[in-house]
């Protein structure tokens, strides 16, 4: 009778775990097995074939992942976080995130933190022109416009906590995927409250600049450019810091004011 139980007990765990795992993404998640295996097969089994032929391979014992260095964060520009999933399950989409952060504070995590996902597009900061294959993406559910609620401010504070302790991420590698994209792109909105992050180590932040004095010669597009800002399209690099530090969502010039601001934050990247 002992052993029937036992069996029977077993039998209904099987069952249950079948079914946790026959939900609406169990076929992508099966696709995200089968490309993760594939992956790991060309390491396996193609690893003296990189992109220089040399003499017989000696295999170094010193070597581990590469990590990700930046955090970037995105609103989704979609409606729901149901509408997101299915966009980063679909294969002509040619997007994905490694995080989505629905408004109930529900967090999916969609791709191992060492695999490259594809969220980042076009994009540059500082010296990086290739921000995908150094970076981990978080997309909040958002559609541009509203503020984020609480929830998804505490989920995002906790993630960011585990990722900034996992790879030692620097607190000035988190940033916006407009940061990196000025002329594209402008999330996340206007509304993210970037200080309160900051102020918790998740990014930069400006000090007061009552009695701040800038200097006379002071070059505000190469500020900018030492920040990380690619300066191409200056008018839109101004853009994104002013709706990034300042709360502002239009203009693309600089009062002596946002001179200051500029002038403090710049003074934290020297």
């Amino acid at each position: 009778m002992k052993h029937l139980q036992l069996f029977t007990i077993a039998f209904l765990f099987l069952l249950l775990f079948c079914a946790c795992n026959k939900g609406p993404y169990a076929s992508t998640n099966k696709m995200y097995k089968k490309q993760a295996k594939e992956l790991a097969a060309v390491l396996r089994n193609a690893p003296l074939k990189d992109s220089f032929e040399t003499a017989p391979f000696v295999g170094t014992i010193n070597f581990n992942l590469r990590k990700p260095n930046f955090v970037i964060l995105h609103h989704t520009a979609q409606n729901s976080c149901e509408q997101t999933l299915k966009t980063f399950t679909l294969s002509r989409t040619q997007v994905s995130a490694h995080y989505v952060i629905c408004k109930d504070g529900t967090v999916y995590h969609m791709l191992n933190d060492y695999l490259r996902a594809w969220h980042g597009g076009i994009s540059r900061w500082g010296n990086s022109t290739d921000i995908n294959s150094n970076s981990i993406g978080i997309e909040i559910d958002n559609n541009g416009f509203d503020p984020f609620s609480e929830a998804q401010l505490g989920s995002l504070i906790n993630l960011l906590g585990q990722l900034k302790r996992a790879f030692g991420i620097p607190s000035a590698n988190f940033i916006g995927h407009a940061d990196i994209a000025p002329t594209r792109k402008n999330d996340p909105n206007v509304h993210f409250p970037w200080k309160r992050f900051a102020d918790q180590g998740y990014g930069l932040w400006w000090s007061d600049t009552t009695n701040l004095q800038v200097p006379q010669d002071f070059n505000h597009l190469q500020a900018l450019r030492i920040i990380g800002y690619d300066i191409k399209d200056s008018v839109a690099a101004i853009r994104t810091f002013k709706r990034k530090y300042l709360q502002e969502d239009k203009s693309g010039d600089l009062t002596e004011a946002d001179r200051k601001v500029l002038f403090a934050l710049y003074r934290k990247y020297e």
